[in-house]
């Protein structure tokens, strides 16, 4: 077995509609459309099962001959011309129709999209377009008009019960208690089934579900908070270095339970302002960044200009 197949991610991927978290109406909808389905827009955050969805639909519903393409790669008019004109001016054999899989649509050009909604109108009758993609507003409306939209949102529960069945698959045990934590470690990434998945994978390289309870982390935002005011942004950076472990090293939720402490803090509005548009912009960093302890940091710096 390759690493890529040990991969929680894909070795537990969906192959049946069945098996996503997904709402019974939104399975009976797809259900419903048999072999007319529409133009489809799939819309979700990442991690949701859009690009899963439409895979299940062309190969266990449709059963028909599709093209796929990650439009994020791949995201220019000369693919569109080239690669999807070339696939949906040709009959398929069986006479059912072929459908076009652009993952990651919302990263196609201007011009990839205008040469797109073309070939939706001109190859209706006998092609169909399935698009999925994160950022609604990056796709043109023209491209939205001609597509049935759809959020996709996972069931919290169900994603709860596929993550603990994905333990009793692989033969871990959990106690009552390990439970609630799986419910935690869920709940922390929610809607990112994905993200779910593979922090569930990294808790369990020994064989055994190994998370600890996260531990209040009020003291460890009053030491920060008072280095912030104090000016000693370096102090603060080598304590929380040295004290990770009280947080599982999740800097997103630090970023978070700082902006909380922030808002009740007894401080200037002005100042609170400056301080919460501060911590709102790093942790909408955080989501590119490399380094998320670099940029936590960085975002201490600029709450000490915040407090001049």
């Amino acid at each position: 077995m390759s690493n890529y197949d040990s991969l929680w991610t894909e070795k537990f991927r969906p192959q049946l509609l069945d098996d996503l978290c997904i709402s019974d109406d939104l399975k009976h909808l797809i259900t419903g459309w048999g072999d007319q389905i529409p133009h489809l827009l799939f819309l979700g955050n990442a991690g949701v099962g859009k690009t899963t969805l439409a895979r299940i639909l062309v190969q266990n519903i449709l059963k028909c001959d599709y093209l796929y393409i990650n439009a994020s790669d791949e995201n220019g008019i000369d693919t569109i011309r080239n690669k999807v004109t070339g696939f949906v001016q040709t009959k398929s054999l069986d006479g059912n129709i072929k459908v076009v899989i652009l993952d990651e649509a919302d990263g196609l050009t201007i011009d990839g999209q205008k040469c797109l909604r073309n070939l939706m109108e001109s190859y209706a009758n006998t092609a169909r377009f399935i698009l999925t993609g994160n950022f609604k507003h990056k796709i043109s409306n023209a491209i939205q008009s001609r597509c049935q939209s759809i959020d996709i949102q996972p069931s919290f529960k169900a994603s709860v019960v596929r993550c603990l069945n994905i333990l009793k698959t692989e033969g871990i045990e959990t106690t009552p208690d390990q439970k609630k934590l799986v419910i935690g470690l869920v709940k922390k990434n929610f809607p990112d089934l994905r993200k779910c998945i593979g922090e569930l994978q990294k808790h369990c390289i020994s064989g055994e579900f190994h998370l600890k309870p996260t531990e209040n982390t009020s003291e460890l935002l009053n030491i920060i908070w008072n280095n912030i005011l104090l000016k000693r942004g370096f102090e603060s950076r080598k304590y929380l270095i040295e004290n990770e472990s009280i947080f599982n090293s999740d800097w997103d939720q630090l970023l978070v339970d700082l902006l909380n402490h922030t808002y009740i803090a007894t401080i200037k509005d002005g100042m609170k302002k400056a301080m919460i548009l501060t911590i709102a912009d790093h942790l909408e960093k955080s989501s590119r960044v490399i380094d998320k302890e670099i940029n936590f940091f960085a975002c201490i710096l600029n709450l000490e200009l915040c407090s001049d």
